[in-house]
């Protein structure tokens, strides 16, 4: 190794300051001594090599006389002449070339042959010819004992120096971190990372001003307010936040004044989900949905949670899917008598069963009997079959084909799954008498744009006239009372852009907007699925929830709150040297640039402050009905203008953003039209 090359090396391995590696002195000593520079190096081992010289000679000259002596004239002679053979030998046969940690069998050839050449002339000048002063049997004595000196530091040297080095480096390659909590959490992490290949605590970050400059565990407290220059000086990279217990408020305070930092954020889970007390690095992980989203979530109210499922059969459509999948696990722990997972997927429904299942045993949640279930909603035959068997007494119908380009581009497999299975499984509820049947619907659906929001409230357009007929009609049995649950955007489900952002930042980019304007509802997957089944449990029959999804949000400022808080910079025209650019790609068929939760405009309160009643117009079901048939006759015709038409009849407010774009139909006229070219 070149001298430049080991001194570039080793400067970046020495220690940035502050106490990473601990505070004690022998550490402090080495690790300074690794860090000085290649020549420094080579003329401290000169000194010690020197140094050698003298104590060996003062040794041999004691044991002579048998008292420990003084340099006389003639011992300072001696020394010089040690010092003029020795010196010269070491640096000619390459002793000062050679790195201590790593030297190994041809190093000690090379000090063995230069000692060898050193003792020949030492004992052909003080014993063979012999100097007035200096007794013969220095000149044997002394180069024995100068070896053993000059090998035996070389040893040590290899075997301290070495192993050091090697934590030294191994420590600088693990990743720098400051956990944002000196508390009990805080702590435990500290511990569970203590034995991690990949990452190094430098310290705590915390705002209590009595923990600040204090030392945990070796681990010094600081003041938040000096993050900027405990980057630099620390070279931190991640920010772990170990605050379990913290409100969304202060949470959300937190986050912000980390954005600016180039760091990225890692965080614990909440206070509920570290019950048993032990932190573990697998607690770790990147910031959650609802860190990103920055609202409170509205606790749930238990005995509305709990109203429609304790004890009964919940029967659960589209059960693999994102939004069915967090239904079954909050309603699993409603402990039902027996959940029926319903889906077209195979390996969506293997992968919701197998987590249920494991999710019952780890919880302790008692006996509940998980039946998956193979069907697509819209088989009247099997729908009828599993009511029949199993009596549910409440169904969520979250099945659906949910995303906008998607059903845009095929629209009539759309309007069969989404309106007529929701017909499907809603006709086969009233005639098995299912006590409760709740429509997961979207906000999509209001003054919708694009054909799958017209679906979705073509959907909620038949179970309110299905409820307004029934409640007309002579009970003969349990009544259904219907209801629709509407709500914007799940952040981190299938079709949100969380995901997609993710994995395009990981990539390295670009992160993708349609428009820069472009504004959503969003909401977490599990406080969707709380409010669903607590709406549910307040309806009448025929009702039209709402759930209160606080602010819009801009898709570009939740695309530049996931870049920055994972320790990377947006690059723009203001930032060149950024990481991550955001890019424009234009709006895709059927999108809007915001949604609406209302058609109307007087929603009413209800028991629970996240959900509000719409109070909104249906087409009675004497007059859907025929419609309804009238549609499924297109639709079994494949007449593409004619199903357009009708559902632009069905749905007032549907007013599409683009023409027909069924994939079948466009390509169907572009042969027709190459056909007519060509015959002409």
């Amino acid at each position: 190794m070149s001298s430049n090359r080991f001194s570039s090396a080793t400067a970046e391995l020495s220690p940035p300051p502050g106490p990473p590696y601990g505070s004690a002195s022998l550490e402090w000593v080495i690790r300074h001594l690794l860090a000085l520079p290649r020549w420094a190096k080579r003329f401290f081992a000169i000194l010690v090599d020197a140094l050698f010289c003298g104590v060996s000679l003062w040794a041999v000259l004691s044991l002579r006389f048998e008292t420990w002596v003084t340099f006389d004239q003639m011992s300072w002679v001696a020394y010089a002449v040690s010092l003029i053979l020795a010196l010269p030998l070491f640096i000619r046969f390459g002793l000062y070339r050679a790195v201590f940690r790593y030297s190994g069998l041809n190093a000690l050839l090379g000090i063995f042959q230069a000692m060898t050449l050193y003792g020949f002339v030492y004992v052909m000048v003080f014993s063979v010819v012999g100097v007035n002063g200096v007794p013969r049997s220095v000149g044997l004595s002394q180069p024995l004992l100068l070896l053993l000196g000059v090998g035996g530091v070389r040893l040590i040297a290899r075997h301290f120096l070495g192993d050091f080095y090697a934590n030294l480096h191994r420590a600088h390659k693990r990743t720098g971190v400051l956990i944002y909590g000196a508390g009990s959490a805080g702590q435990q992490l500290a511990a569970a990372l203590a034995g991690s290949n990949e990452s190094r605590v430098l310290g705590f970050l915390d705002d209590n001003v009595h923990l600040q400059g204090q030392m945990l565990d070796g681990r010094r407290v600081y003041n938040p307010a000096e993050l900027e220059r405990l980057i630099k000086s620390l070279h931190v990279k991640d920010i772990l936040l170990a605050l379990p217990s913290i409100g969304r408020a202060q949470r959300n305070e937190i986050l912000s004044t980390l954005r600016p930092f180039p760091v990225r954020v890692r965080t614990l889970p909440g206070v509920s989900d570290l019950a048993t007390g032990r932190v573990t690095i697998n607690d770790l992980h990147d910031l959650g949905a609802d860190d990103l989203l920055g609202r409170q979530a509205v606790d749930p109210v238990d005995e509305l949670l709990n109203h429609n499922i304790r004890g009964k059969v919940v029967l659960v459509t589209g059960a693999g899917g994102s939004i069915g999948s967090e239904l079954c696990r909050i309603i699993l722990q409603g402990i039902p008598r027996t959940l029926l997972l319903v889906d077209i997927s195979e390996f969506a429904l293997y992968q919701i069963h197998q987590e249920l299942s494991r999710m019952q045993g780890q919880q302790s949640l008692g006996y509940v009997g998980l039946v998956p279930l193979l069907a697509s909603v819209q088989d009247e035959i099997r729908m009828d079959d599993i009511m029949a068997t199993w009596q549910p007494d409440t169904v969520y119908h979250a099945a659906a084909y949910k995303h906008v380009p998607i059903v845009e581009h095929n629209p009539a497999v759309g309007i069969r799954n989404n309106a007529f299975g929701t017909l499907v499984v809603a006709r086969a509820a009233l005639m098995h008498h299912v006590e409760q049947f709740v429509l997961i619907s979207t906000d999509k659906a209001v003054r919708s744009t694009n054909v799958m929001g017209a679906t979705k409230r073509l959907a909620e357009n038949v179970l309110q006239a299905l409820a307004a007929h029934a409640a007309g009609q002579p009970a003969a049995g349990r009544r259904t009372c219907f209801a629709m649950v509407r709500f914007g955007n799940v952040l981190d489900s299938s079709g949100s852009v969380v995901p997609l952002f993710r994995s395009q930042i990981a990539k390295g980019g670009p992160v993708t907007l349609t428009h820069p304007d472009v504004t959503r509802f969003f909401m977490t997957i599990r406080e969707a699925g709380q409010l669903v089944i607590q709406a549910g449990a307040m309806a009448q029959g025929g009702d039209v929830f709402v759930l209160d999804m606080g602010e819009p949000v801009r898709i570009v400022d939740l695309a530049r709150r996931m870049i920055e808080l994972s320790g990377l910079r947006v690059k723009d025209e203001r930032n060149l040297e950024g990481d991550i650019a955001i890019e424009i790609v234009g709006m895709r068929p059927g999108e809007k640039l915001y949604e609406e939760l209302l058609i109307g405009n007087d929603p009413q309160p209800t028991r629970h402050p996240g959900i509000m009643k719409a109070l909104e117009s249906h087409i009675p079901w004497d007059v859907l009905e025929h419609k309804l048939y009238a549609l499924s006759d297109a639709l079994d015709a494949n007449d593409v203008d004619e199903i357009h038409a009708m559902l632009r009849h069905l749905v007032d407010d549907y007013q599409p953003a683009n023409g027909l774009v069924d994939w079948a139909y466009v390509e169907r006229n572009v042969r027709r039209a190459d056909g007519a070219q060509a015959s002409r």
